[in-house]
């Protein structure tokens, strides 16, 4: 059974699987809950397991090396092309299958616990962000129903509080009231990121990893994080600009005739990486950081003829690049023009 390799699709309680050989030949279709498919696979020969890309696919493919089996996941945009006509369990099962046995298939890597739990203590930071976020806004907005107007950014909370306790304040009792509640809750979403935001720094702290990725300008612990807890393993890139692919910060193509045409940035790889990227990069071209900038040097040469945000961009992209050189060399940051120099 060697040459078996089985096709899952996922769901919360009913699995369907799909087997077949290495060369394409059916040997059984199976519909199993949890229990069941955890019994099958336990008594199973060793075999090739592929599931699709998802929220429990990382787990299973952790439960499924432990029984002895080689584990793969693909991404579901790369097995819908091989679903045959109807959209069912069944079909996907099958597709899985016949997108596995294709030799130029990607594959995606999957997570450890480790990389899972820092994953989502990231996630639970950015989610009490985007919330704190909305009750800004709705703060504002309830102000502006009442003639006054306020920047947007939590850096102005200040002056609405000094509103709200003007003995002047023309705004009606029960607004007033409404108000120091959203500032009350969006004083308790502080505190809480403040304290996601310390236990995601000493992460960054205790790991190697993570300190020689912040030697690099533009790179603080939160990005160090997030590689640590999106990022495959380097070894899976074959350079630099695989890495930049991945985190999707290369133009879009749409070539033909061998003629080259180039749009915006794909945006089709890591969310986190990439906003994190491009927000370090802003730092290093933007204020006091930008005097800093040789005017001969590549930055400097970018920023006299094009934006600052194609700028970020393309800082982005050459920082993805070191990343990866950084980790796959296991050295901490050299600039490169002092490299140069020496």
């Amino acid at each position: 059974m060697k040459d078996t390799i089985i096709g899952v699709d996922l769901a919360k309680r009913v699995f369907q699987l799909h087997g077949a050989t290495m060369t394409g030949h059916v040997r059984f279709r199976k519909k199993l809950t949890r229990e069941q498919f955890r019994r099958f696979m336990a008594e199973h020969p060793s075999c090739l397991v592929v599931f699709e890309a998802c929220g429990s696919a990382s787990y299973w493919a952790r439960e499924m090396a432990k029984l002895g089996h080689d584990a793969k996941l693909i991404a579901p945009q790369y097995v819908k092309p091989f679903v045959k006509r109807q959209k069912n369990d069944a079909a996907d099962a099958e597709a899985i299958v016949i997108a596995a046995r294709q030799p130029e298939m990607r594959f995606v890597a999957p997570k450890t616990e480790d990389q899972q739990a820092r994953a989502m203590l990231f996630r639970g930071r950015e989610r009490l962000v985007h919330q704190r976020t909305e009750l800004v806004n709705a703060l504002r907005a309830v102000l502006y129903e009442y003639g006054h107007v306020f920047p947007a950014g939590i850096g102005h909370l200040k002056r609405i509080e000094a509103l709200l306790e003007d003995p002047t304040c023309d705004l009606p009792a029960l607004i007033t009231t409404e108000c120091r509640d959203l500032l009350a809750q969006i004083a308790e979403k502080t505190n809480r990121i403040d304290a996601k935001t310390k236990a995601l720094k000493e992460l960054a702290a205790g790991t190697d990893t993570a300190r020689r990725l912040q030697t690099m300008p533009g790179v603080g612990p939160l990005t160090a994080l997030a590689v640590e807890a999106f990022a495959p393993g380097m070894a899976q890139f074959r350079c630099g600009r695989d890495f930049a692919a991945w985190l999707g910060l290369v133009p879009r193509q749409n070539s033909s005739g061998g003629k080259e045409r180039l749009g915006r940035i794909s945006k089709a790889g890591q969310t986190d990486i990439r906003r994190l990227l491009i927000i370090g990069a802003m730092t290093r071209i933007m204020g006091r950081a930008r005097h800093k900038i040789p005017a001969d040097s590549w930055l400097g040469r970018m920023l006299a003829r094009k934006p600052k945000m194609l700028v970020a961009i393309a800082l982005a992209n050459k920082m993805a690049r070191q990343i990866w050189a950084i980790l796959t060399k296991n050295e901490d940051y050299r600039d490169p023009v002092l490299a140069t120099a020496a």
